[in-house]
């Protein structure tokens, strides 16, 4: 009797025209503009080893991973279990799983550790990659990455805590560094008054006789409060200044670094990010007096490369996302990739994954010639514009593959609702979009270099494309106007990376992705990004009428 309604369940439960689960694939070996990207920025030697990393990246139990460090975030443990104050944070196992491949893959410090031409850029290659499986264990990945920049400035640190950094072994133990097998460091500059303009930070550094600092404030944001040290900015006798802040002071005692709680964010969920207190915490000064700003801005250069690598690499994966899931499902009698309006759609994200792509890796390139003129007024302006503009186009991107999956990719199962949800992270993080444009209006203020190398860099392909041609002439006033209205910093900043993007796509050899860039992106140009309108409106008036 219940044979028919058996048998109509049975039906109903059949699971048919559903993507497979993404997984088990190389991702160096499917993706053709980085690998043209590498070779062209002067790192082919690296390609093998970055096969072999691709392929460990794609395999499915690092998916699993970067799920499992997300849906389970941090917890702080204040004290223990005899009411001892231990500040001790516990992460997932799969938080540190992912980060023992980070280390031993070296794309902490790699870089540092075995110098050689190409090393930044095939180390921006593999965290492109990594980025793709997790991002929340990038902070402390970038941070101590951009650290030794700063560190190597003081034959102490260079002696006693250098080595270890450069170790590629994750030691999660919470010892003073003699101790460690393997260490990572973090920063601590922003305040509750001050968001970006840390020069209104009020934390005091009071000098001991022995030479060494002792700090009492607070930091609204503290970043990876866990790591082994903190570069972090305090008012000292002089002025601003950066120290050294261990976990543990030279005696062995844990530092009066008190983490008061963690914060409750948007994305970035595997990654602790605090408020803390010090309390009379030890530290030690590191650079100039009073030139704090300086001193962790040359950190900052190297954090702000990597959000625009970890940005470029969360494109990559929601475009591999939504081009899967369009070549295995099925709508109105054809597969989803063969309907036109939806390769409109795919075509787009693939221009904006791969111009990025191009522009990311050879921003690094910049980072590998680090007494060229040439590349460093390269990377003066651009990593700052760089970071400006991959970073606004990524959540709109990220929205848009979502929507290739429609509900499927509006769910915890998948990978797009934390993609999403991690996008601004990048853009915020390291100074928001208006301090990045007004960083490239000093660039070209401070150094008339800085015009001359990227008009070089722009007119190399000139003849190459009539849209790109049409679109450099009418931009001839970035490099000839002395002064640039602040007011229209975004708009100049976004006409300058498209540009750039057209000249490496043009010099890429993907003939058939540069025509559609520069047909796109150049041949009508349109900012693309909120807050960059043209000059000549009465803003006042539209803001006081707006809300009064």
């Amino acid at each position: 009797m219940n044979a028919p309604h058996d048998e109509a369940m049975a039906g109903a439960h059949r699971v048919f025209n559903q993507t497979p689960l993404l997984v088990n694939y190389n991702l160096m070996g499917t993706d053709g503009a980085l690998q043209a990207a590498l070779a062209r920025e002067g790192a082919a030697w690296a390609q093998g080893e970055l096969l072999r990393i691709g392929a460990e990246l794609g395999r499915a139990e690092n998916f699993e991973r970067g799920q499992l460090a997300n849906r389970y975030p941090p917890i702080l443990r204040s004290y223990d279990a005899q009411g001892n104050r231990v500040d001790q944070i516990e992460f997932h196992p799969a938080w540190h799983e992912l980060l023992r491949g980070i280390t031993g893959r070296g794309f902490h410090t790699g870089p540092w550790a075995l110098p050689k031409a190409g090393a930044h850029v095939a180390r921006a290659a593999g965290y492109l990659m990594q980025a793709q499986v997790e991002c929340g264990t990038l902070c402390p990945t970038t941070m101590t990455y951009g650290s030794i920049v700063a560190l190597r400035s003081d034959p102490y640190l260079v002696k006693h805590w250098i080595p270890t950094l450069f170790s590629r072994e994750h030691d999660a133990r919470d010892l003073p560094i003699e101790q460690k097998r393997g260490a990572m460091v973090g920063m601590g500059m922003t305040e509750k008054q001050g968001g970006s303009d840390v020069r209104t930070n009020t934390t005091r550094a009071e000098l001991q006789p022995d030479g060494s600092y002792r700090l009492v404030g607070h930091k609204w944001f503290f970043s990876a409060p866990q790591s082994d040290a903190h570069l972090v900015l305090a008012q000292t006798e002089v002025g601003l200044s950066c120290l050294f802040v261990p976990r543990f002071e030279p005696d062995g005692r844990k530092n009066a670094v008190l983490i008061q709680r963690l914060k409750d964010k948007v994305g970035n969920r595997s990654n602790a990010s605090g408020e803390v207190e010090f309390a009379g915490a030890y530290g030690r000064l590191l650079g100039e007096n009073g030139r704090g700003v300086a001193t962790i801005l040359e950190m900052g250069t190297y954090t702000r490369l990597d959000c625009v690598l970890g940005t470029t690499g969360m494109l990559r994966q929601a475009v591999v996302q939504a081009l899967h899931h369009a070549r295995h499902r099925q709508a109105f009698g054809r597969m989803l990739v063969e309907q036109p309006l939806m390769q409109n759609v795919l075509v787009d994200l693939v221009i904006e994954s791969e111009a990025a792509t191009a522009l990311a890796l050879r921003l690094a390139r910049a980072f590998d010639a680090q007494e060229d003129p040439v590349q460093t007024a390269f990377r003066r302006a651009m990593t700052s514009a760089s970071k400006f503009w991959i970073c606004k186009r990524g959540p709109e991107l990220a929205a848009e593959a979502m929507e290739v999956l429609g509900g499927n990719g509006y769910v915890e199962e998948g990978r797009l609702g934390r993609i999403y949800r991690e996008m601004p992270v990048n853009s915020i993080w390291e100074g928001s979009g208006n301090v990045m444009c007004l960083d490239v209006l000093r660039a070209f203020s401070k150094s008339s270099l800085t015009g001359e190398v990227l008009e070089a860099e722009l007119t190399a392909v000139r003849g190459e494309n009539a849209d790109y041609d049409r679109a450099l002439n009418a931009a001839r006033t970035l490099f000839s106007r002395d002064e640039v209205e602040e007011g229209q910093a975004r708009r100049m900043t976004a006409q300058l990376v498209l540009l750039v993007q057209g000249a490496l796509l043009l010099k890429s050899g993907r003939t058939a992705v540069a025509d559609a860039f520069c047909k796109t992106r150049l041949a009508d140009f349109s900012p693309g990004v909120l807050g960059a309108l043209a000059s000549g409106l009465d803003g006042r008036a539209i803001l006081a009428a707006a809300w009064s």
